[in-house]
């Protein structure tokens, strides 16, 4: 196949209605690749998307053609050949862009292409050039050649002989003929290609997946092996014990002191287990009580500071008592010291009195 493709783009697929022309109709269930193609031997440029096993666009790009954007993301494009109008819906603006630039520039190429190959075959064929007009409408669209040529002046003019006639019209039907054939085996190719490579990816992430596997078979297989060696090194020491009865009864011994050790450790350790589920227990009440003490911890403490701060009221108070008690005191060591003096005065008068009554 002689198409090398030159650009690339992800779009969704879209073509006119043929009863409406105005509604359209979803070609790919996805976003699927559209790509231009350039057939380096004829010197054509098409626009080939292929959904599955199916070509959906196969559109031969003509100096006529238009790709015109009717919307930020989506443009399309008229091809009289195939009767038909596509659309393509892009992700983004930016893509639409590079699409729309991509198609002026190959239409601009397949114009130029179609003016050289329009030159090579009036070179070769200028018989044919002169006498068959419709031949090159046909191969170049919008080149009209008039149905006569004038040579030597205006009014001399020469016409199309009717073997040229019959030559050209088989001329033109074998072209058709070719070219559709071509374009069917093109596209089945294409088809057949993209299947391939479909197939190709698959088979290609299938091996991986497998290269994987027997990576993980063959660590599998060599841990076999390993417990394999091991199996066959007790296999020999049981049967090197089996041929010692006296030492087959003493490692029969020893293996039951290790199992009873081994009974031993497991029971240790499931009444440690026991214990410390009792002490999670007690741990839990205990720190229930710690809880309650620090309660009344703190109640104590309030009460303790209520207490303190009545003792201070109380020793204020007694403070102020002492004080007045001293100043009672005093008062009461005045009183007396008073009372003594007059008693010691009543003294003297009794005793004035007694010897008054003596004489």
């Amino acid at each position: 196949m002689g198409e090398q493709p030159i650009f690339s783009a992800r779009a969704h697929v879209f073509q006119i209605d043929p009863a409406t022309k105005r509604n359209w109709l979803p070609a790919s269930k996805h976003a699927v690749t559209v790509s231009f193609f350039y057939d380096a031997s004829r010197s054509v440029y098409r626009i080939i998307s292929v959904g599955g096993t199916k070509a959906i666009i196969n559109s031969t790009i003509t100096p006529n053609m238009t790709f015109t954007k009717t919307s930020q993301k989506f443009g399309q494009w008229a091809d009289s050949r195939a009767n038909t109008v596509y659309g393509l819906g892009f992700s983004t603006e930016q893509q639409l862009q590079q699409f729309a630039e991509q198609f002026k520039e190959v239409k601009e190429a397949a114009r130029l292409a179609r003016e050289k190959s329009q030159e090579r075959f009036e070179l070769a064929n200028p018989a044919l050039n002169i006498a068959a007009p419709e031949l090159s409408q046909e191969l170049s669209e919008e080149r009209h050649s008039p149905p006569l040529l004038t040579v030597n002046g205006p009014e001399e003019k020469l016409f199309r002989s009717k073997s040229a006639e019959v030559e050209l019209t088989a001329e033109k039907e074998r072209v058709k003929k070719m070219l559709s054939e071509g374009s069917m085996c093109e596209i089945n190719l294409e088809a057949e290609l993209f299947t391939l490579q479909d197939s190709n990816a698959k088979l290609v992430a299938a091996l991986q997946e497998a290269n994987s596997s027997v990576e993980q078979w063959k660590k599998q297989l060599a841990e076999y092996q390993e417990e394999t060696d091991r199996l066959r090194d007790q296999v020999a020491e049981l049967e090197a014990q089996l041929g010692h009865p006296a030492v087959t009864q003493t490692g029969r011994e020893e293996l039951s002191r290790s199992l009873e050790e081994l009974e031993a450790q497991l029971s240790a350790k499931d009444q440690a287990r026991h214990h410390l589920q009792s002490k999670k227990t007690d741990v839990g009440e205990l720190e229930k009580e710690r809880e309650e003490a620090m309660q009344r911890l703190q109640d104590v403490e309030r009460r303790n500071s209520e207490l303190e701060d009545q003792v201070q009221t109380a020793e204020k108070t007694l403070a102020s008592s002492r004080e007045e008690q001293q100043e009672a005191e005093g008062e009461v060591r005045r009183i007396i010291e008073v009372l003594d003096v007059k008693i010691c005065d009543l003294n003297d008068l009794r005793q004035s009195l007694a010897k008054l009554i003596d004489k």
